[in-house]
């Protein structure tokens, strides 16, 4: 498994440096990733761009070979010497300009992060295996297609995860759908929790107890026409649970109540009571 796993590297690496090299060498916008680059501080403005478009030629012209067989082993330890290059490269801009862009897989800003050196080290990784490699990655992919593939599937999926300027052609979309699906503003009887939050901030209970609380909201959740709202509260020295029932259809604020649970021994140390009482939730709201 891994000679075959090692003859595939340099698929891999050859595709992410043609990709890196569509950026500098293509796209309308090089001029300007490669004067947002640590490039700028470490070859000065008038000779960034140059070096950036350099670069890209290097990267073209070895993942081009990388791509095309028989792959030798020279070109697989020339890989893994520009991956080590680019890990360095990242390391130093991190470090000298950390407000400055990758530039590596897009044009778009995007400062460098520790997924941007992930990435780099699992290049460094490929190349180091692709140096290894007995066969061909045409041999090793005609010989198991389904497992080659299965492989290549999940390497190019993980630098695709460690990529933070890739993010919107996918993180964005799938928070969006994750968002329209959950509803995370929204509880199970389709009540926003802003209009619940809003509604107990208004009310005397929240008034009366609003000094003893440490934590925005920490968790909801409703039960029958009342809503229950917990924020983490100290009281009389010790952690509690301040628990707000605030009624799904009784948009008063005067309706909203409060009990204060003592977080180590689940008993309710002060409850406040609106003008009507929930009659149940996961926390006890009793009178004391």
């Amino acid at each position: 498994m891994i000679e075959m796993i090692a003859a595939l590297q340099p698929l891999l690496v050859g595709a992410v440096l043609i990709w890196s090299a569509r950026v500098k060498l293509v796209s309308r916008h090089a001029a300007a990733a490669a004067h947002r680059s640590a490039l700028v501080r470490l070859v000065g403005q008038r000779r960034a761009l140059p070096a950036y478009r350099l670069l890209g030629g290097v990267e073209l012209t070895l993942g081009g070979l990388l791509l095309l067989p028989p792959v030798l082993r020279l070109e697989a330890v020339a890989a893994t010497v520009l991956a080590a290059g680019f890990l360095a490269y990242l390391g130093y801009a991190r470090r000298a300009a950390p407000t400055s862009s990758c530039g590596c897989l897009s044009a778009r800003p995007t400062p460098v992060s520790g997924r941007s050196l992930a990435r780099a080290g699992l290049l460094v990784a490929a190349g180091g295996l692709a140096v290894l490699a007995a066969t061909g990655w045409p041999d090793a992919l005609g010989g198991r297609p389904v497992a080659g593939g299965a492989v290549l599937i999940a390497e190019l999926a993980a630098v695709v995860a460690l990529s933070p300027e890739l993010d919107r052609a996918w993180l964005l979309p799938l928070r969006r759908v994750r968002a329209r699906l959950t509803h995370p503003l929204r509880g199970g009887s389709g009540v926003p929790l802003l209009a619940t939050v809003q509604q107990l901030q208004l009310s005397d209970a929240y008034r009366r107890v609003a000094a003893l609380l440490r934590s925005d909201v920490r968790e909801h959740w409703d039960v029958g026409e009342w809503r229950f709202v917990a924020h983490a509260a100290r009281y009389q020295g010790r952690p509690v649970t301040a628990v707000f029932a605030v009624p799904l259809a009784d948009p008063e604020p005067e309706a909203v109540r409060v009990a204060l649970v003592d977080d180590a021994t689940g008993h309710t140390l002060l409850s406040l009571a609106g003008t009507a009482p929930p009659t149940s939730g996961r926390l006890a709201v009793v009178p004391v």
